[in-house]
């Protein structure tokens, strides 16, 4: 076994040695940009499929050629460098066509959240200044409820992108897509004009309280991460098709898989949204060798109806994020795949960890200088010690993971400088220095050899942990271990107050599978007891219809806090272990009323 493991490690050494010969920081005045990388593409891969989206193929020629179109029209409406524009389309051949039209240009494109609505859409077009606003078809609707609301004239600042043609460009909108068919297809003269320090992107945070923050991303910051991507992630080439499923307004679908592409001159199939149904027929019929993924949906798919044929398909790399340990086999086995790249990192932050020696169950290494420091869960805040300074967690010992800042590695930040601010811990090690806040737990794990790298596992986002019988309770630890259960598809684990007892108990929010009507407690009770410390098993259950998710399936778990076991506040099934009992019953009225006044000794 070691033996094996230290000869697959080694002959990722090449592999290595060309990335971090081309990872090399160049100077963010050098011009280059994403558009300059399309061109190129278009030149040397003109021929090949760039893009397949509903029954329709733009290879790499006719892909720059749209984008050059979009970019003149956009040109002709006033955008210039330095401006922002808005892009509130879903996924499709446009959305990136207009993405790299912003960019030939330098007009930095702030990417919508194709879910929102309401006084979240109107903050996030007004918070980036956007000179223009460019709407789907598709989504036209949502932004006519909120246009009054902006700075921006009816007419003149929005921007139409037709979809499927069943309704025409509003009267507040210009019809960009009929514009664009009788602009040229060459090259917009910009292009050549744009820096790897200019803004190419604003990508909107996905916190689940609060208004979204806008993160800074610069043409070097995106190139240099879709080159390791690329390169040392999905190993891919012109000869590959990446299955992109995620929502492009996002860092892991625009950066990961379209910038893979991008970087390679590798194919895109790409959907508007994720259908487990269609995915091993899509993939098959595509013949799609790299998978970029969230690791819900690989939970997802896990969770379905499995056939003897599904180790039957082109499959063979596949990078993303929130793989957890208890599906990362049994995915990677059931569908044949032989690299997993899972990657840590955030739209915003200056440090990422990547699996690049194909470790299980690793979220990999970095060369970026960080430190893993002590964090009190409980109250919610760095340990210090008598000097006022983070005290670093021991080997194997969950910690606070900080990323220094540095030159060369850079904290963009956010559009607002408050919060930007806000995520920057001082005098952390030593006086003077400046750390990323990522607001994550990780651990260092023992993956065998590594050429001397450290492996790293995500444990819990802070905050996403809480305090029990005076242990600390991993939301994440615990919901993975419940997933298992044969009955269930997905949990959301968090923790909820009781009168009269410290901390926070364990609640679990549970969708079944789609063959099971009734959770058997009995059986499900003793699972809980046999697999988790006493202190982990949940004291309440909630049975949902499904578990609701961000467009990036991320588990919200706000409202599901703030609810707890207030029965009167939804009409979902409870259950709760009584205390001194291992078994769950129903939450009626009087044992409510036993907890709400403290009395029922927990």
């Amino acid at each position: 076994m070691g033996i094996v493991d230290t000869v697959t490690t080694l002959a990722q050494l090449p592999t290595l040695l060309k990335l971090k010969k081309g990872m090399q920081l160049r100077p963010l005045e050098e011009k280059d940009c994403l558009g300059a990388q399309v061109e190129r593409n278009a030149e040397l891969y003109g021929q090949s499929r760039a893009i397949t989206f509903e029954g329709r193929t733009v290879n790499w020629s006719e892909f720059n050629s749209l984008s050059n179109q979009f970019a003149h029209s956009l040109k002709n409406q006033g955008l210039r460098a330095g401006d922002t524009a808005s892009v509130f389309m879903e996924n499709r051949i446009e959305f990136l066509a207009m993405v790299i039209a912003l960019n030939k240009l330098g007009v930095t494109a702030a990417l919508i959240n194709t879910n929102l609505s309401g006084k979240p859409l109107a903050h996030c077009i007004s918070v980036t200044k956007s000179k223009k606003c460019i709407v789907g078809e598709e989504r036209s609707e949502p932004l006519s409820g909120v246009k009054d609301e902006l700075d921006l004239k009816d007419g003149q600042d929005f921007l139409f992108v037709r979809d499927q043609g069943q309704s025409s460009s509003p009267n507040w909108a210009i019809d960009v897509s009929e514009l664009s068919e009788s602009q040229e297809t060459s090259n917009p003269t910009d292009t050549e004009e744009r820096t790897l320090g200019e803004t190419a992107l604003y990508i909107f945070t996905s916190g689940t309280t609060g208004l979204p923050k806008a993160a800074i991303m610069s043409n070097r910051r995106y190139m240099s991460s879709a080159a390791l991507a690329a390169v040392a992630g999905l190993k891919c080439t012109p000869d590959d098709t990446l299955y992109l499923c995620l929502p492009l307004y996002h860092t892991t679908g625009l950066l990961i898989g379209a910038g893979s592409a991008f970087h390679s001159g590798a194919g895109m199939f790409i959907r508007r949204k994720f259908s487990a149904s269609n995915f091993l027929d899509e993939v098959r019929e595509n013949n799609c060798t790299c998978l970029v993924y969230i690791g819900e949906l690989c939970r997802y798919l896990t969770n379905s109806q499995s056939t003897p044929t599904d180790k039957n398909n082109p499959l063979r790399s596949m990078m993303g994020n929130g793989m957890r340990p208890d599906v990362w086999m049994d995915f990677k086995n059931r569908y044949g795949i032989k690299r997993v790249c899972e990657l840590y990192g955030s739209s915003e932050g200056n440090i990422a960890f990547a699996n690049l020696l194909n470790k299980d169950c690793t979220v990999g290494m970095t060369s970026i200088e960080h430190i893993l420091v002590k964090y009190d869960v409980h109250n919610d805040e760095i340990i210090r010690n008598s000097s006022n300074l983070c005290i670093e967690a021991e080997p194997g010992e969950p910690g606070l993971l900080l990323g220094k800042i540095t030159d060369e590695a850079v904290f963009e930040g956010y559009t607002d400088s408050s919060a930007t601010e806000g995520k920057i811990i001082r005098n952390a090690i030593e006086e003077g220095d400046a750390w990323f806040n990522t607001g994550d737990l990780m651990k260092t794990v023992d993956v065998g050899f590594t050429l001397g790298y450290p492996h790293y596992q995500f444990v819990d986002r802070v905050g996403d942990t809480f305090r029990w019988k005076s242990e600390n309770v991993s939301t994440n630890e615990v919901g993975e271990i419940i997933n298992a259960f044969h009955q269930i598809k997905f949990c959301n684990i968090y923790g909820v107050e009781i009168p009269g007892a410290d901390g926070r108990a364990g609640m679990a929010a549970i969708t079944l599978n789609d063959d099971v009507a009734d959770l058997d407690l009995n059986e499900f009770s003793n699972f809980v007891n046999s697999e988790l410390p006493k202190y982990a098993v949940p004291i309440f259950l909630r049975i949902q219809s499904d578990i609701e998710v961000t467009g990036t399936f991320k588990m919200l778990k706000g409202d599901l806090r703030e609810q707890g076991y207030d029965k009167d506040q939804f009409t979902d099934p409870v259950y709760v272990m009584k205390n001194g009992e291992e078994t769950y019953s129903d939450l009626d009225d009087d044992y409510l009323s036993t907890i709400s006044a403290g009395q029922a000794g927990y």
